[in-house]
């Protein structure tokens, strides 16, 4: 008798729990802060600091409005086609290391999705300074459907200096690296990208995947 395999289970339990963590944050985040608020954690080189973003991952921008609808449609399809492609690799028996790479972006993905599509519907306007959002009646909030902007806030400046003068071009001038604001939906896209690279052989092998 074949043994039964739970992986499919697995894999959905791992995806719930990511987004519940990445909705978690942005919520507490978009109702305890003002926009542009920042609260240091770890000395200077890990903080807190709200941001919203009107387009893609890393606090990239696309198109204005119109860019803005294209790639929450296009996350859409990108979740519509993950789901399946999921379900199609637990069959063939892929590795396991490799479907939590693929369920990583997956909810990264995802994450970023429900702030486009609904986050506009259900929250009031955040400002600068001045006020802290709130839930609101559905279809009452600051955006239209698909409209919604993507909460960031997690901040890593390990190095934040004056650069010498010698240096070529930006001698002179402040330099702090990591400087992006981010989210821990885009962060399980980079983690899952990086593992990719550096297990490839052991993920997949002579192994071709196939959509």
């Amino acid at each position: 008798m074949e043994k039964k395999s739970y992986k499919g289970i697995y894999i959905a339990g791992f995806i719930v729990l990511l987004l519940l963590a990445d909705q978690f944050l942005k919520v507490f985040i978009k109702t305890h802060y003002y926009l542009g608020e920042e609260y240091f954690v770890f000395g200077k080189w890990f903080r807190l600091a709200f941001v919203e973003n009107e387009g893609m991952a890393w606090g990239w921008k696309f198109g204005g409005s119109f860019g803005k609808i294209i790639l929450t449609l296009f996350r859409l399809l990108a979740v519509i086609w993950g789901t399946f492609f999921i379900r199609q690799q637990i069959k063939k028996k892929a590795k396991t290391g490799f479907l939590f790479c693929i369920a990583l972006i997956y909810a990264g993905a995802a994450g970023n999705l429900i702030d486009s599509m609904f986050y506009g519907l259900v929250f009031n306007e955040s400002a600068p300074y001045q006020n802290i959002a709130h839930f609101v009646s559905f279809g009452h909030g600051y955006a239209n459907f698909l409209h919604g902007r993507v909460v960031d806030m997690l901040n890593f400046p390990l190095i934040d200096t004056v650069l010498p003068n010698w240096v070529p071009v930006l001698g002179g001038k402040e330099f702090t690296f990591f400087d992006p604001v981010f989210n821990l939906a885009d962060s399980y896209i980079s983690i899952s990208f990086f593992l990719l690279i550096i297990f490839n052989k052991k993920f997949l092998g002579d192994r071709k995947i196939s959509a």
